[in-house]
């Protein structure tokens, strides 16, 4: 059983990063991933968590102060690593970059995907602590970033503000995959690779499509509305 080690430290202090503390904090946010799948997020309580991980609820509150300091550290720990993985995303045509950095958020997700599908309701439904929340804005630049990366990268990138226009767009296209993918029921996920497989046949016809002056338009159109009605990024007039 790890136990609290006061000593003079301040109450409410976090360890400093000695290997002891990372191994009571990793154990600690471990167990609460656990729980938060097996009951869902609003039934798992941090006493709940503590009791599982066999620590004191003081030692418990300097590393996880609330609930949605998990749910924090679970966006950081994903998008890092998927910024890790997407570094170098293949040379080639956005439409190629996009499947490759769709194909490598479905691989990093998978192995948290019981915790996520349990967060479902709150990844999508609460504005304070949801995808499009102030509070996780660090993270969804991070993994936005690289959709932008993708297309303005590309060996046929659009030119001008389209390119990260259709980025972000982009990214909004991989987030309802996702969503697909978190409440997909099918045997091995086999519809959500028939959905990846689709997007992937109807891709180059959106890239002749981009040749056309009103579909361009559109697009930046369509961007302007989501900067500033999901991303909190108003747009001047």
């Amino acid at each position: 059983m790890i136990t609290e080690n006061t000593g003079r430290r301040k109450r409410g202090r976090p360890p400093g990063p000695t290997a002891q503390g990372a191994a009571a904090r990793d154990k600690l946010y471990a167990t609460a991933l656990q729980l938060i799948a097996e009951r869902g997020f609003e039934a798992t309580t941090l006493r709940d968590i503590a009791t599982k991980a066999g620590v004191s609820a003081g030692l418990l509150y300097r590393y996880f102060p609330s609930k949605e300091a998990i749910v924090i550290a679970l966006y950081d720990e994903l998008s890092l690593e998927y910024e890790r993985r997407t570094t170098d995303l293949p040379p080639g045509k956005w439409r190629d970059r996009f499947i490759a950095a769709l194909t490598a958020s479905l691989d990093v997700l998978q192995p948290h995907q019981p915790a996520l599908r349990a967060l479902t309701p709150v990844l999508v439904g609460d504005p304070a602590e949801g995808i499009f929340s102030s509070a996780i804005a660090f993270s969804r630049i991070r993994v936005q970033q690289v959709f932008e990366r993708a297309v303005s990268g590309a060996t046929d990138a659009p030119r001008g503000p389209l390119a990260p226009a259709l980025g972000r767009l982009l990214y909004l296209v991989h987030l309802a995959v996702l969503l697909w993918w978190l409440l997909d029921k099918s045997v091995n996920r086999r519809a959500t690779r028939a959905l990846v497989g689709l997007t992937r046949d109807l891709l180059p016809s959106a890239a002749l499509a981009l040749r056309i002056p009103p579909v361009r338009r559109f697009i930046l159109s369509v961007d302007e509305l989501v900067r500033e009605a999901l991303l909190g990024n108003p747009v001047s007039a």
